[in-house]
């Protein structure tokens, strides 16, 4: 992990792209250009309502403001990861305003917003590393938080099929999203995994294989705490049949708000290549559909953007 202190003496012009259907009244347009106005930057507003607008980033900007859910940072990053300017390199602020916030969370941006707001007047950076996608069609070329097979795109799914994908109040939502978890880790079946981590064989069968870039997954699921999104690895964790209840006891002290911490297998990782015996897979929070034992090859690109934290 790269940390670097910034100067923001020449740091003024911010490019702010916000998510308008992310969060309350605490974090609309308004109340954003007021608190960050007030900080003492200029601020140029961009919504993701208005078409691509906001992809028009002028090149005196000097530094990137993300208003929104970890959906809006992945379309923003993406974005980003296309450009061959200089503005690929321009580093990025986090507003969390999104149900789960995985990726703030995992590099620790939490708090009142004016409060992140005041902490850019004497920041840090970090490198952040993505991960590379290979072999698969009709899909994103990369992920921020993490790509796998098993149980978290079959609760994908089942929250789609529910309807509980549309509960609008984001507590509420995380809870039914780990209530469902939990009742679907009793009977969802083991499945066979072909899995090479940087040329290691740890093939088995799995109810879910995770290749985590970020210390969070869905509903706020603390499955890496030892990894960090700027450490030049993935974290690989594994969930064997064996560890089945272990993982439903888990996901139940989610629940009632009274975190245990179970150790589960996790492995570093700079190359996976891996098949999964089933359908069940997914980018980032986007469910996608591979072929049973389709080849997929995954490989890390080391600091390819920069975050305030």
């Amino acid at each position: 992990m790269i940390v670097i202190q910034v100067n923001t003496q020449e740091m003024k012009t911010i490019h702010l792209i916000h998510n308008p259907g992310a969060g309350d009244e605490a974090h609309s347009k308004s109340t954003l250009l007021r608190f960050i106005e007030a900080a003492g930057y200029e601020c140029r507003y961009c919504s993701t309502d208005d078409g691509d607008q906001w992809k028009n980033i002028d090149p005196n900007t000097d530094f990137i403001v993300i208003a929104g859910g970890d959906g809006t940072v992945k379309e923003t990053i993406s974005e980003l990861l296309k450009k061959e300017s200089s503005n690929k390199r321009l580093p990025i602020a986090i507003l969390p305003c999104g149900t789960a916030n995985n990726i703030a969370g995992s590099l620790n941006i939490k708090g009142e917003l004016i409060d992140i707001i005041r902490s850019w007047s004497n920041p840090e950076t970090t490198a952040i590393d993505v991960g590379e996608i290979f072999d698969v069609e009709e899909s994103p070329d990369f992920f921020i938080e993490s790509f796998g097979y098993g149980l978290f795109p079959f609760l994908m799914q089942e929250m789609e099929r529910t309807g509980k994908n549309k509960i609008e109040d984001k507590e509420e939502k995380i809870k039914a999203a780990q209530q469902l978890m939990h009742d679907i880790s009793h009977s969802y079946k083991p499945h066979t995994c072909e899995l090479i981590i940087d040329g290691e064989d740890h093939s088995g069968e799995y109810l879910m294989a995770e290749i985590m870039n970020t210390r969070f997954i869905g509903p706020n699921l603390f499955l890496s705490p030892h990894g960090h999104p700027g450490d030049g690895t993935f974290e690989v964790v594994l969930i064997p049949g064996e560890d089945q209840e272990k993982f439903a006891a888990y996901v139940d002290s989610k629940i009632k708000d009274s975190e245990v911490m179970y150790s589960f297998i996790t492995i570093r990782a700079e190359d996976v290549k891996i098949k999964w015996k089933g359908t069940h897979a997914h980018v980032d929070d986007e469910k996608i559909k591979l072929k049973e034992n389709a080849p997929v090859h995954i490989r890390v690109q080391k600091n390819a953007l920069t975050f305030l934290i």
